[in-house]
């Protein structure tokens, strides 16, 4: 290589590094103004509503799912076989104790009772004609005991077929709700055919819901309930517990529990309910409105606001363990102490250390707790 060529290849290394040292100046010295310019711009803030966390009188308690049941409901069969000649079963309607609900045809038993009738008078004749020859020695004891027993079993007849067509005759046992039938005028029914359900139309009600056995253990015959018609946390229906069941499920360590509804307006038979059943005594907790709950991968937590030694709020995430919901707020079992004050509305938009401006006039505490 001769001297031409080795300068020319000097000139060009030293052109390359030239440019890249001018490369780097210039790369710096933007870095460096993008760093002072973001020194300069305002940190983040977002608007978040707030509230402090309250104690409450509050008792732990389990949500159990129950049924309705009527004080009084039947199903309603037919005991002897026959034709249907009359029948008053309109669904819904509700009608009176002794109410005739089905009359199957008793013609042929009607007849009988005429006959028996005649029969019984008859024996009721010949008894006293008896009794007149006895008294002038006439007739012996024998035949004396024999019109006695002719005229009794002539009233026995009498009695059983009133009894059939009664049978025959099927009432309202108590004030009732009809339900849904289909018996008509002229059909033929089977001895035990179900002709609709009927459910007793009274003040109070039942409600039949299990729970744990651990739970039923703390519960006791006349302790109250509190039941939900809906699913809404409208305002409870006071009960009143009636009977534990003494034998736990051995499939689902579950025992029956059966609780009495004194106003029974708000609810219907067979619907299904929400029983909130206690666990233990009243205490004091710590509830925050049920917004301010947050979940994530790690658990439920909170952000606590809170403010930092220049005197700006920020939020803080807190892990919480949460209990049961009341209305429009959620017990907080542990992680958070009564005063605090808790991101609600707009809680969703938080990180950790984020600088937040309150809407409303809630005191922020500082960071050092006062």
């Amino acid at each position: 290589m001769n001297s031409r060529t080795r300068t020319s290849s000097a000139v060009l290394v030293g052109v390359v590094i030239a440019g890249a040292v001018v490369l780097g100046l210039w790369k710096y010295a933007s870095i460096s103004a993008a760093t002072a310019a973001a020194a300069n711009q305002p940190e983040p803030m977002e608007s978040v509503q707030a509230a402090v966390a309250k104690e409450r009188p509050h008792y732990p308690a389990t949500t159990a799912i129950g049924t309705v049941l009527a004080m009084r409901s039947i199903t309603l069969r037919n005991e002897l076989a026959g034709t249907v000649r009359h029948v008053t079963l309109t669904p819904g309607q509700i009608v009176e104790p002794g109410t005739v609900l089905v009359a199957l045809d008793v013609s042929v038993e009607e007849a009988e009772l005429k006959a028996l009738q005649a029969q019984a008078e008859l024996a009721d004749v010949s008894l006293q004609r008896v009794q007149r020859m006895s008294e002038q020695r006439a007739a012996s004891a024998m035949e004396l005991d024999r019109a006695v027993a002719e005229r009794d079993v002539a009233r026995a007849q009498i009695a059983r077929t009133r009894a059939v067509i009664a049978r025959k005759t099927i009432r309202a046992p108590f004030r009732v709700r009809v339900g849904i039938a289909d018996v008509h005028p002229g059909q033929y029914l089977n001895e035990g055919t179900e002709l609709t359900t009927l459910q007793g139309v009274d003040e109070a009600a039942h409600v039949d819901f299990t729970v744990a056995q651990r739970v039923a253990a703390h519960l006791q015959r006349g302790g109250q309930v509190d039941v939900f018609a809906d699913n809404d946390d409208s305002k409870p229906i006071s009960a009143k517990i009636l009977a534990i069941d003494a034998r736990v499920d051995p499939n689902t360590r579950n025992a029956v529990v059966r609780a009495r509804i004194d106003d029974a307006r708000a609810v219907s038979p067979g619907a299904s309910v929400r029983v909130r059943v206690p666990t233990g005594a009243e205490r004091m907790a710590v509830a925050v409105p049920v917004s301010a709950l947050r979940k994530g991968p790690t658990g439920d937590h909170v952000f606590v606001l809170t403010g930092d030694k220049d005197g700006k709020t920020r939020a803080h995430m807190r892990p919480v363990r949460a209990g049961t919901v009341l209305g429009d707020e959620v017990v907080i079992e542990d992680g958070l102490a009564a005063g605090e004050q808790v991101a609600i509305s707009g809680s969703f938009k938080l990180r950790d250390a984020v600088l937040v401006a309150i809407t409303g006039d809630a005191p922020v505490r500082t960071a050092s707790g006062s």
